[in-house]
């Protein structure tokens, strides 16, 4: 078994470290979305260092196999999930696929690149949940292609209702290595933030598409 508060906690701290996550209440970011945030998380700055990257790499292996079991491809998310999900496969010695956000304008027009296996079970990689659209978008390619979905693994998770809805609507079971309250007790532990910040950190949470307006 592996310790899931520990791994949490280990995460956070790696993605504050290496400012993968970006805490600036006040000076807000704007997300594609036009949504106003006092949070950014870009995890594919984990990419250049190679001894957190191992680390995601193995626990992200560690808890598919705890939580899905037999597992008999990965599927990684385009973009950012697609070299967490090449590096998991290696992790595993299974096969690799991708799902685009889109089908290929050229070509064979795919949506999945890769040897699709219908009726294999697939555990699908991203890098972070926010809503949750992108990731149960791929999730459905790959079920209208044949595969038998087992869930989704993610490094980091915002926590919004809206992504657990999305994925109980979808049926599709996922976890996260970390997660936004995780990362807010580490932060504040070890003063990244003060207990002012930490208070309007968890008030965006709650309506992040109003917050800001």
């Amino acid at each position: 078994m592996f310790n899931k508060n520990e791994i949490e906690q280990q995460v956070a701290e790696f993605l504050l470290q290496i400012k993968a996550i970006k805490l600036q209440p006040d000076n807000p970011f704007t997300w594609a979305s036009g949504w106003k945030s006092p949070i950014y998380c870009d995890n594919r700055v984990t990419l250049s260092y190679p001894a957190i990257r191992t680390y995601i790499r193995q626990k992200l292996s560690l808890v598919i196999q705890e939580e899905f079991g037999s597992v008999q491809c990965i599927a990684g998310v385009a973009t950012a999930g697609i070299p967490q999900g090449a590096l998991v496969a290696q992790e595993l010695g299974l096969p690799f696929i991708y799902v685009r956000s889109k089908p290929k304008e050229h070509g064979t027009g795919s949506m999945i690149e890769g040897e699709i296996m219908p009726g294999k079970r697939v555990v699908v990689i991203e890098d972070l949940i926010s809503t949750g659209k992108s990731s149960l978008q791929a999730v459905e390619a790959l079920r209208e292609a044949g595969c038998e979905v087992a869930g989704l693994a993610a490094i980091f998770s915002y926590g919004f209702d809206v992504a657990e809805d999305n994925f109980k609507k979808a049926k599709c079971r996922y976890v996260t290595l970390s997660n936004y309250n995780a990362m807010l007790k580490f932060a504040e532990e070890q003063q990244y933030i003060n207990k002012d910040s930490v208070a309007l950190l968890q008030k965006w949470r709650e309506t992040p598409s109003e917050w800001g307006k």
